[in-house]
């Protein structure tokens, strides 16, 4: 069920009528089921693997509490660790793995003939499997008590708005808050379908438009001219923020109407002026996950530099190999791993360099010259992420440095009124980003009187069905 379809807005104000009619300690009853329906929508077969999920992490959870001893202890998480990723490998890198096997025992003259298996990925599984996995970690620290109702810690990892595409919360902030007894707060509600209503506006108004001239470029770079393959690179980068951005919105926007409080995942990335920057406002819960649950246990920076590099790229070739099995996302998470190390590097030299050419006397200049280097950074990278193959993304760089431009080819790909939305629709969401950063649009409308406030709602919903695309496109993060 897609948070941008017709059934999703069925289900949704039914839950809500349902939930606040029943007494506040019977609210979750309706959540589990309701959150598990929402999930029975794509594959029904998959929902077992949720339970198998939840039910290894609950058991392991309790033995933990059960136990002092810390050797009983690591065990049991290791123990997890191999249900859990062994479940994530089977179902999702077993035939990865097994295709590059068997190409390298066929170039070695070795024969190999296993097909591997014929399994459609399950919506969603990376996400609960790091949330499950970050459950029984925090349980093995110490750091929360083991939950001892199945159905609460069933909720937990299942919960429908942040299910198959985040954000991935941690035990401690979002497991209590089933604990609460929420009130039926009219401000609350209407603040989450307002942010509900604005993570939809960047899925199909700027996303699913933006993709029409990505997947046509995509399709085929080779028959494109460099203008093309230019555009191409910087409209998927601002498809897949507004994107995987708009559906964290609209999960945090219906969490809130039902009383709950999710994880801000996103934070204006693409103003940032460091790799590093880009990281701390960019997929937040997971590349915090893997700071708090990889990074730090392997040491994290407090290490010689031989080590802070290897550090580094086991977290990025993972976080790379986490959002796809595939050879492109490996290469994208390395390019990110290599960008902070050429980054620590050359820190000195840069730090020289600006300070020769004047920079350092113009904060705001060098502010956004390191915004824009950041920015084209992360579009080439962006471009390996997207492409089908490596073979077809160097064909995109090929294409583009062969400086080819054609008169008119832009609209052409798309038509002219479908480009012109799409570059429209980014304008506005920069404008509006910009500004709600600097100055809280949200209080600054609380001050305008109910007219205005009321007449820019109306606007923002009229935009949506006037503009929005409106094909029940899947969300791009639904694939990892």
């Amino acid at each position: 069920m897609l948070f941008n379809s017709k059934e999703f807005l069925l289900f949704f104000p039914l839950v809500v009528l349902l939930y606040y009619a029943l007494p506040p300690r019977r609210r979750w009853w309706l959540l589990l089921p309701a959150s598990y329906a929402f999930y029975l929508s794509w594959r029904p077969i998959y929902l077992a693997l949720i339970l198998l999920s939840t039910t290894i992490v609950y058991y392991i959870g309790r033995a933990m509490a059960a136990t002092d001893d810390r050797a009983t202890r690591k065990t049991l998480l290791i123990l997890s660790l191999i249900g859990n990723l062994g479940l994530l490998f089977v179902f999702k890198y077993f035939n990865f793995f097994n295709d590059n096997l068997g190409a390298l025992l066929d170039g070695l003259g070795l024969g190999y003939a296993y097909d591997g298996l014929s399994i459609a990925l399950p919506v969603g599984i990376s996400f609960y499997t790091f949330q499950a996995l970050g459950y029984n970690i925090d349980v093995y620290r110490g750091e929360v008590p083991a939950e001892k109702r199945f159905g609460k810690l069933a909720l937990f990892i299942a919960f429908f708005p942040q299910l198959v595409a985040g954000p991935i919360e941690r035990t401690k902030r979002l497991l209590p808050q089933f604990d609460r007894l929420v009130r039926f707060d009219q401000a609350q509600v209407f603040d989450g379908l307002k942010l509900m209503a604005w993570g939809l506006f960047k899925k199909v108004v700027v996303a699913d438009r933006l993709a029409m001239f990505v997947n046509a470029v995509f399709a085929d770079p080779a028959a494109c001219d460099s203008l093309q393959l230019l555009a191409a690179a910087y409209f998927f980068s601002f498809q897949i923020y507004c994107d995987f951005s708009g559906y964290t919105d609209i999960a945090r926007g219906a969490a809130r109407v039902l009383g709950f409080e999710l994880t801000r995942n996103f934070h204006r990335p693409f103003h940032a002026d460091s790799i590093r920057d880009f990281w701390r406002r960019w997929h937040i819960t997971l590349s915090t996950w893997f700071r708090d649950y990889l990074y730090i246990p392997l040491g994290g920076g407090r290490v010689r530099v031989r080590r802070l590099y290897f550090n580094l790229a086991v977290v990025f070739l993972l976080s790379g190999l986490w959002h796809g099995a595939a050879w492109t996302f490996v290469v994208w998470g390395a390019l990110h791993g290599l960008f902070l190390m050429v980054a620590h590097l050359s820190a000195a030299w840069r730090q020289r360099f600006v300070a020769l050419i004047g920079l350092v006397r113009r904060p705001l200049w060098h502010r956004w010259w390191r915004i824009v280097v950041t920015f084209h950074l992360v579009v080439g990278a962006f471009v390996v992420f997207r492409a089908a193959s490596l073979a077809d993304a160097w064909s995109v760089f090929a294409g583009i440095g062969r400086l080819t431009f054609l008169p008119g080819s832009l609209p052409a790909v798309v038509g002219a009124w479908n480009f012109f939305l799409a570059i429209v629709g980014v304008i506005l969401l920069e404008i509006v980003e910009t500004l709600h950063d600097r100055f809280d649009l949200r209080r600054v409308l609380a001050r305008r009187n109910v007219a205005v406030r009321y007449l820019l709602y109306l606007t923002l919903v009229l935009v949506i069905l006037l503009f929005g695309v409106f094909e029940e496109v899947e969300f791009i993060y639904f694939q990892f």
